[in-house]
């Protein structure tokens, strides 16, 4: 059965790629490959945006998939068909409409890989677990959207309120589990799988586009930019092995000093693959994340700094197609703007952390384009003659007219995510400020260069490569005396960061033909220096925590699609190049060492970001399990049998109505512990509501950043009172509350002791294991 939904979801999948095909070709028609794979996250947008804000007045399996499969057929149709042939009675593809049948080939082999791959990943591992991520709250929204008859659902850990977090990808994952008929056990994992696939299949066609604009090899670029984007990783792991080579008493010295700057200690930095852990690569910088995607699908949660990552992709090349056309073009250039703007509003839905990075990445290519960005207004001509041939009035025309074009863009954007900015966001009684980093909360050099060093080390090539060596002196001098500032101010992003900025600014604004991979570069480069100096400080934290962690994602992402391109160039200088002489040195560089030189540079980057997957693979495969299966919720009969058949009953007898009072998802109080102290990503933290959508009164202390500490530890309060106060408290607010099921399972009795179920207000309806849920009589309420 498994195996036939894999099949079932490869065939749904072909099917959007078919339909929006035309709308990727005509959006990228300016681009090598014409878009063909970008083709999914175009259709799942298309898709998407009309089923969300239809949903706000009816919610359905049938309503969604009629209105966002229709929506795609018609749109396709508008833009795809010739119109002069329809009226004729034929069916057929408008003549612009120009399919690349070699680049569609190549990006659904990408993409068939990638998502078997994720599969068997997920196969191996399948478990919504609480612990190490949070599988409770993503694999909750799914049930809780699954569940809903209107958008936004339900929020299943705060009972009678609608969710306040960003769940368009989880929307999206419900899409597909409806269109494919999956149970969302099975959906979860598959859902994870086809977000990896549409990741690394964009991440492969915007590296081959790039490549062949530069003359380069494309497919080359491609399954670099894919590899650094996929499977790639940071320097840890490898680092850990290199320094074990050396002396032991070289070794220890400079463990010590690595660990006095990161999060981890000595031993864990000199341990042997015997002691491997996939975990502690994406922990270096202290008090932050620093997750890359191979770990992230490794870990498997369905969240939304995942499943923003191919729609910021679709961002970038949409950016690219921009960059890429001229300044006569003004109707497709609007296009790209305007559909940046429809994707931007869903992308907030998505993964709110990433839509400023979409609308950054689209002023950089606007500004770098060889279009004049004001020549998109009404009265381009009469603009033209106040701008004139002064170079210096005509960059800041060019500034101001792409920040015009950007933020009129980002107002569309917002407003067409409206409805979830003023229902979901606004009012949420939460507190969120932005803090500048004091020194001591600065990354190190040491740890900068373990998570960014082989981004860093390429990207300085590239920089050299294309300003040459006698314009690259005068630089290297000006990064000397920034890295002896940031050294007396502890400021070591100034040196790794900044120059990127800077330089690669220059080399777009003085260059006759500028290369789209340096954009991405200064995109990366501002996101990793913005987060030295800037933090969202908030509940989901603690300090700049959150902020790096959502951040850093979208910077590995950016980065490793420019890996394909600047690898891939340096490749092809290192197989063109001619025989060299070294002046005044009797010796002659033969073109087959240059050629050597080239290619082992690109292996040495790609197999010292190898190590981690290697390992971590491995690891994951030869790693105990009970069943190899694509249920994520088959674990509760592995591990928590004594539940499992309760959970499973409130699943199927919940309807949309039902409200279940369990143990709230946290400790008695600030002040007072019992066995659940660390009840938080933990099995004793809400499964009943997690597992089901069904909403509890006060489930996760997660609410804590979405309401407020006030509003959640007074629900907290009066679900200690349902369980153990006096008859009228209880009585009270069972009421308030609406509550059907009282839950009295492991939790409850760790929380509460003995629980008074002696009323003729509770009538048993299900015992299983070491679980009695209780019916609320409305009727024999005091």
């Amino acid at each position: 059965m498994e195996y036939a939904l894999v099949a079932r979801w490869l065939a749904v999948f072909a099917v959007l790629w078919a339909v929006g095909l035309p709308l990727s070709n005509r959006l990228f028609a300016r681009l090598p490959g014409r878009g063909a794979g970008l083709t999914l996250p175009v259709s799942l947008v298309v898709v998407t945006l009309p089923v969300y804000l239809v949903g706000h007045l009816a919610f359905s399996p049938a309503i969604a998939v009629g209105v966002g499969v229709g929506t795609l057929v018609v749109v396709s149709a508008l833009v795809g068909l010739d119109r002069d042939a329809l009226r004729d009675g034929t069916v057929r593809l408008a003549p612009e409409i120009d399919i690349d049948r070699r680049a569609l080939t190549q990006a659904a082999t990408v993409f068939a890989i990638a998502f078997l791959f994720a599969v068997t990943l997920r196969a191996l591992d399948p478990a919504v677990h609480a612990g190490g991520g949070e599988k409770f709250l993503d694999f909750g929204l799914l049930k809780s959207l699954a569940r809903s008859s209107t958008l936004p659902p339900e929020d299943m850990w705060f009972a009678g309120e609608s969710v306040r977090y960003y769940y368009g990808g989880h929307l999206v994952s419900i899409l597909l589990a409806w269109l494919t008929g999956t149970d969302p056990a099975f959906a979860y994992n598959l859902a994870l799988a086809g977000f990896f696939g549409f990741l690394v299949t964009g991440a492969f066609e915007l590296g081959r586009s790039i490549s062949l604009s530069r003359g380069l090899d494309g497919r080359l670029g491609g399954i670099l930019a894919a590899f650094f984007v996929g499977f790639a990783s940071n320097l840890v792991t490898v680092g850990r092995f290199v320094l074990r080579l050396l002396p032991e008493g070289i070794q220890r010295p400079i463990a010590q000093a690595i660990a006095e700057r990161s999060r981890y200690t000595v031993s864990q930095i000199l341990a042997g693959t015997s002691d491997f852990s996939y975990w502690t690569a994406s922990r270096v910088i202290p008090e932050t994340i620093n997750e890359f995607p191979l770990f992230a699908w490794l870990n498997g949660d369905l969240h939304a700094h995942m499943m923003g990552t191919p729609f910021l992709l679709l961002g970038a090349a949409l950016a690219f197609a921009y960059f890429r056309t001229p300044e006569d073009a003004i109707s497709e250039r609007r296009l790209l703007v305007g559909a940046t703007a429809v994707l931007g509003g869903l992308q907030v839905v998505i993964d709110t952390w990433s839509f400023p990075s979409i609308f950054g990445v689209l002023f950089l290519g606007v500004v770098f384009a060889t279009a004049r960005p004001w020549t998109l207004f009404p009265g381009r001509d009469r603009l033209a003659e106040l701008v004139g041939d002064d170079p210096v009035r005509s960059e800041g025309a060019r500034v101001l007219g792409t920040t015009a074009v950007v933020g009129l863009a980002g107002v569309a954007a917002v407003a067409i995510a409206s409805p979830f900015l003023l229902g979901s966001v606004a009012g949420g009684g939460s507190t969120r400020t932005i803090e500048i980093l004091t020194p001591a909360q600065r990354s190190g050099v040491g740890a900068l260069l373990l998570v960014h060093g082989a981004f860093i080390a390429a990207f300085a090539l590239h920089y050299v490569r294309n300003l040459g060596v006698r314009e690259a002196l005068p630089v290297g001098a000006g990064v000397f005396v920034l890295a002896v500032v940031a050294a007396v101010h502890s400021f070591a992003a100034l040196v790794l960061f900044v120059p990127f900025v800077l330089v690669g600014w220059v080399l777009l604004r003085a260059s006759d033909d500028p290369q789209f991979a340096t954009v991405l570069v200064v995109a990366g480069a501002g996101l990793a220096m913005l987060v030295e100096i800037v933090f969202v400080n908030e509940q989901a934290g603690p300090g700049r925590m959150n902020t790096v962690f959502k951040t850093y994602m979208q910077v590995w992402v950016l980065w490793g699609v420019a890996m394909g391109p600047v690898l891939a160039g340096l490749f092809r200088e290192a197989a063109a190049a001619s025989d060299l002489s070294v002046p005044k040195v009797n010796l002659s560089i033969r073109r087959e060492a240059i050629r050597a030189m080239g290619v082992a540079v690109v292996i040495l980057f790609v197999a010292s970001t190898s190590v981690y997957g290697g390992l971590a693979v491995s690891e994951h495969a030869s790693s105990p399990r009970e069943e190899v299966t694509l249920d994520a919720t088959a674990f509760t009969e592995w591990r928590h049998s004594q539940e499992a058949a309760a959970i499973t009953w409130l699943d199927e007898t919940a309807d949309e109505e039902t409200v279940v009072l369990t143990a709230p998802g946290t400790k008695w109080s600030e002040a007072v512990t019992d066995e659940r102290e660390h009840v938080m990503y933990a099995w004793r933290a809400n499964p009943e509501s997690s597992l089901t959508g069904v909403p509890t009164v006060a489930g996760w202390a997660h609410e804590v950043g979405y309401r407020g500490p006030e509003a959640y530890y007074e629900r907290v309060r009066h679900v200690d009172t349902m369980y153990v106060g006096d008859e009228s408290a209880r009585a009270q607010f069972i009421q308030k509350y609406d509550v059907q099921y009282v839950w009295v399972g492991p939790g409850e009795r760790a929380r509460y002791g003995d629980i008074d179920t002696d009323v003729p207000w509770l009538t048993p309806v299900h015992r299983s294991g070491s679980v009695t849920v209780y019916e609320v009589e409305k009727s024999e309420l005091p």
